[in-house]
């Protein structure tokens, strides 16, 4: 295992969630799945065509939160679930998401702004920038809990380090398993989750990791998202108490053993669940609202009054998008 400096008690939610390694892989499972025009956008709106695009911005809101200017959005990198682990695990939007906004309100906000296209080019890619970021920060369990800010203050031993459990979720129990956090470490990572995805451990329940997601609800889906990571903490986490962990003379290797698992499996649901949100957000917000304005260059052309019937478009994607273009607009 690569040497690492002690941490002590972080006075937020783990400062890199996931680690770098962990969003980065987040991001090359999310690429794999997009389509080619949801890629093609978000390229676009990151001035960036590698095939890293994602990849590269997976942290940013890591780094961000560290400056002066980026510390007001601490809050938004978890949801305090005010539970009782191990006894029960839950998690409430209304009770759990303080007044400074946690990562579900933030998920909702910035899915609403990525689409907006009256908005310039620098906070569209602010707000694609939050997302990606925000989907792998949801899936892991100590991001959705409040105990000893997420587990930040459970003082425990891994592989001889004196640490914290936070720490070796986000950051050293995956870099144990991969053997580094390189963006190669990374996407050779994803290639692999990507593999069970597809055709291997997780084929059969990736529908579910998605089912009933709704950009048009973006508070519920991402409490359930929430809730899914949340309930972890009560089997996978923590199933005896902290107290029992922090007892534990090492957790490697019997509790790495027992969790690594579910490492995987969380990091493989944030990747699809991204790619599946962008994919939404790009045909119901994005593309659609670049016909309206087609529609409505076309029919100016003319001369016409009313725009053409566009055929091509549902009823639901075209009232989707005239709110924000123009129509109906409401606030």
């Amino acid at each position: 295992m690569t040497s690492y400096v002690i941490l002590g008690l972080a006075t937020l939610h783990g400062v890199h969630a996931w680690g770098v390694l962990g969003h980065a892989t987040v991001a090359y499972v999310a690429q794999n799945y997009l389509s080619a025009a949801t890629a093609s956008w978000a390229q676009g709106v990151l001035a960036d065509t590698s095939t890293s695009y994602l990849a590269n911005i997976a942290s940013w809101a890591d780094t961000y939160r560290s400056t002066t200017a980026g510390a007001w959005s601490a809050p938004l990198h978890f949801i305090d679930a005010e539970d009782n682990p191990p006894t029960s695990c839950s998690v409430n939007y209304a009770r759990d998401c303080g007044a400074t906004g946690c990562s579900v309100s933030a998920m909702a906000n910035y899915t609403q702004r990525v689409g907006d296209g009256r908005l310039s080019a620098a906070n569209i890619a602010e707000a694609l920038r939050f997302l990606v970021h925000f989907v792998g920060d949801i899936t892991q369990p100590l991001h959705d809990e409040a105990f000893e800010a997420g587990a930040n203050g459970v003082a425990v031993t891994f592989m001889g380090f004196s640490d914290n459990l936070h720490s070796d979720w986000d950051t050293y129990m995956p870099e144990e398993l991969i053997g580094g956090s390189s963006l190669a470490d990374a996407k050779s990572w994803a290639t692999t989750l990507i593999s069970e995805i597809n055709s291997g451990t997780y084929e059969s329940a990736k529908a579910s990791w998605i089912a009933g997601d709704d950009i048009g609800n973006v508070v519920t889906t991402a409490t359930r998202w929430a809730s899914d990571a949340n309930a972890l903490v009560c089997s996978v986490v923590m199933p005896k108490g902290a107290a029992a962990l922090t007892a534990e003379k090492d957790l490697y290797p019997t509790y790495y053993d027992d969790v690594i698992g579910t490492i995987e499996l969380q990091i493989a649901k944030g990747g699809y669940r991204l790619a599946n949100w962008l994919n939404m957000i790009f045909e119901t917000e994005v593309a659609a609202k670049r016909e309206i304005r087609e529609l409505v260059d076309e029919s100016e052309l003319d001369g016409r009054k009313f725009l053409p019937e566009p055929r091509a478009l549902s009823k639901a994607k075209l009232a989707r998008a005239a709110i924000g273009y123009g129509c109906n607009h409401t606030h």
